[in-house]
């Protein structure tokens, strides 16, 4: 382990010098005989400890730590002093240094003051390194993804977290965009502060501006007592705008000055209320399309359109999908008292070619209900609901199709593909492709692929005859 530094600053060389054999042993020790050179020295050395006498000529020890400190918070300060200064010292230790000690000195204790400060500051620095380790990673606790996009949007993430800046999250529906914001807030220095999230879309435009901003006691009908809104609740902390795109022309003006003056009025008053928020704006929209129609401020939009997170959909995502399906496999297996082994490859298979248009949100519902509704201990194409498997199906089919294929020839490969799946079982396969059994039965006529199934019943039959 590397020594540490300690830095001598006392005007009387004998003192000097003799710190400077106490220490040398154990430490890497400097000394000078004034604070500007011990200024000088803190510029181009990094300095774990200072022991500075009080009274010396030019600059005291009280100024030489506190310019000290200024540049090098974590510095530790430890003053010298005569029994006549103590008061003085007490005061040192009030503004920042971290001990004292009296003249003429106690070696021995010296030197355990100095390790105990060591210590103290170690174990500080270690604890402040733990605590940035547990915000990184519980900011993001929720957002799981090993894919290359994933990995930009965390990045991006970590980057804007401790800025002000304010930040447009874009994506569709279910991509998690308020676990973003939560992310940067939980990363940022107003992590102690609220986090205040308005989803904008399900608030009447009547009511919107009074949740934002607050309304006066009589303000309207209805308003017997003044309410604070939300931008004055988010005052320290990030204020969520979720489908910001929802808002009409009048809240976003005010929105705008907001963001601007750090200034609001609540409805029914003409006194300015000074707020700092940080705002988080989300929207599944395209901004700029809604500007260019006349449906968006194009003032705000330039406003909000400083640090732009863009959510790629879930079909985007790669291995991504079988991660959230494992993730959630667990939590709601947990939930509802069962154990899993898993999915099974042809599940998987299933479900990693679905398009997921209601993307995360959507897959999370569906495992919920895979884990409900499950019979076995592993999740088959089975306790797959019958639109994601149809939709497999179908999409195979289109793979699969030439441009000379009519509807019947193609509704005929999805039959033959959907039966090599359920090794010939109808009734996997009629679920599988979103029919009856029946109808499935008829197709098969049809078709005259009658003789190529084998209904589950005949497999457990040791192969007897359809009778279906």
């Amino acid at each position: 382990m590397a020594k540490s530094t300690l830095l001598i600053v006392d005007d009387e060389r004998s003192a000097r010098d003799g710190l400077v054999r106490l220490f040398k042993r154990e430490y890497n020790v400097l000394s000078v005989e004034s604070g500007a050179s011990a200024l000088e020295i803190l510029k181009t050395r990094s300095v774990d400890v200072m022991l500075s006498d009080v009274r010396m000529p030019g600059m005291d020890g009280l100024a030489l730590m506190e310019e000290a400190q200024r540049q090098h918070p974590d510095l530790v300060v430890i003053i010298l002093t005569a029994y006549g200064d103590v008061e003085l010292a007490v005061q040192a230790m009030q503004r920042g240094a971290t001990d004292f000690m009296t003249k003429p000195l106690h070696l021995d204790k010296l030197e355990l003051v100095v390790k105990r400060c060591l210590q103290s500051r170690n174990l500080e620095q270690e604890n402040a390194a733990l605590k940035a380790q547990l915000d990184v990673r519980f900011g993001m606790e929720n957002m799981i993804g090993h894919s290359a996009p994933m990995q930009s949007v965390f990045e991006t993430i970590r980057q804007v977290a401790q800025s002000r800046a304010t930040v447009l999250i874009q994506g569709e529906s279910g991509t998690g965009k308020e676990l973003v914001a939560k992310a940067i807030h939980q990363l940022s220095v107003r992590k102690s502060a609220p986090f205040v999230p308005v989803h904008c879309a399900a608030l009447a435009e009547n009511l919107l501006e009074s949740e934002l901003f607050g309304h006066e006691k009589g303000a309207f009908t209805g308003a017997v007592e003044r309410r604070i809104g939300r931008f004055e609740k988010a005052t320290g902390g990030s204020l969520f705008l979720d489908e910001i795109s929802e808002i009409n022309a009048s809240v976003q003006v005010k929105i705008l000055r907001a963001l601007e003056e750090r200034q609001i009025e609540r409805v029914g008053s003409d006194q300015l209320v000074d707020v700092d928020a940080r705002l988080i704006a989300a929207t599944n929209r395209d901004l700029q399309e809604m500007v260019a129609q006349g449906d968006f401020r194009e003032d705000l939009f330039y406003r909000l359109f400083v640090v732009v997170i863009t959510l790629p959909p879930l079909r985007e995502r790669g291995d991504d999908i079988l991660l959230l399906l494992n993730h959630y496999l667990e939590e709601f297996g947990h939930e509802n008292e069962r154990q899993f082994k898993g999915f099974t490859p042809q599940a998987y298979d299933v479900l990693a070619a679905y398009d997921w248009p209601g993307n995360i949100r959507e897959l999370r519902n569906l495992v919920e209900r895979m884990v409900v509704l499950a019979r076995g201990e592993w999740l088959d194409v089975e306790d797959i609901p019958s639109h994601v498997r149809q939709a497999k199906s179908m999409g195979q089919a289109v793979l699969n199709a030439s441009p000379e294929m009519t509807v019947d020839q193609m509704e005929k490969e999805m039959i033959l593909q959907a039966l090599d799946r359920t090794a010939g079982n109808r009734t996997l396969a009629a679920e599988q492709l979103g029919m009856s059994r029946r109808t499935l039965h008829r197709k098969l006529n049809t078709f005259g692929l009658k003789k190529r199934v084998v209904d589950e019943q005949d497999a457990s039959n040791g192969g007897k005859k359809d009778e279906g």
